[in-house]
């Protein structure tokens, strides 16, 4: 078996933005996705990016950043779609580690405290905000099949809900865990 792989899932139209949101300058001008990408890099060492094809962007920089990129043509029927090309594409892994390109602002130790709780033997993994469970998400390889079989807009959210005593929960008090950018005023916050 090998390492927790980290997936980036970054192939989202991010329609509500006004423009690419993931190549959108946040600190000292890095793309949002560079720094979600570097920051799961520093928790996962083996980490993939999961892109629709047309992001030829997007994937240099990400490639630049030592990720492996993963195109998925499906991308547009949804995060299933997406989650399901990067199990597929690290078919050795002892478990995923997966976060979001417009989520840039989760600590790098959070994301190595959910990947050192996978190590451990977790089934599955979170951290957890004000009772809220926040990103990234971490799913050990027993999981494979049922990610897999992902498809739509859902992503893993009936997997997480069809098993919350599955679920290691990892208090934090990093805010960054349920703070996503979807459109420009979400990075006043």
């Amino acid at each position: 078996m090998g390492p927790i792989v980290g997936v980036l899932l970054a192939a989202g139209q991010g329609r509500r933005f006004g423009s690419d949101k993931l190549l959108h300058p946040l600190d000292e001008g890095t793309p949002m996705a560079v720094l979600a990408a570097r920051r799961l890099k520093a928790a996962c060492p083996v980490s993939i990016a999961v892109l629709r094809p047309e992001q030829t962007v997007l994937a240099g920089l990400l490639a630049e950043e030592g990720l492996r990129i993963v195109s998925c043509a499906e991308a547009r029927d949804g995060m299933g779609c997406s989650l399901a090309a990067g199990v597929a594409a690290s078919p050795n892994a002892a478990g995923w580690l997966v976060a979001l390109g417009d989520m840039p602002f989760i600590r790098p130790e959070t994301l190595r405290e959910v990947s050192r709780v996978l190590e451990a033997g977790a089934s599955l993994a979170a951290p957890w905000l004000d009772g809220r469970r926040g990103h990234p998400v971490g799913f050990a390889a027993g999981w494979r099949e049922d990610l897999l079989a992902l498809a739509g807009d859902a992503g893993a959210r009936d997997i997480l809900a069809g098993h919350p005593r599955a679920m290691v929960r990892i208090e934090t008090t990093d805010a960054g865990v349920l703070r996503d950018v979807d459109t420009p005023e979400d990075l006043a916050g």
